[in-house]
């Protein structure tokens, strides 16, 4: 992920701010409690193609 690209992303629910997790291959935004895939290299910023996050992963 181009650290660029998240510096200017936000979560389209929120309109905050959101991290990259490498390992799972997703931006997240804790305070939407959702986490945005990312495939072959674009981040799909649809709240409909979002995970929601449990409440470990929101911590």
């Amino acid at each position: 992920m181009d650290p660029r690209l998240l510096e200017i992303l936000v979560c389209p629910v929120t309109r905050g701010p959101l991290t990259y997790d490498r390992k799972a291959g997703e931006l997240v935004s804790k305070q939407a409690r959702l986490a945005y895939p990312i495939r072959d290299g674009v981040p799909i910023m649809l709240a409909d193609e979002a995970r929601e996050l449990s409440d470990a992963e929101c911590r």
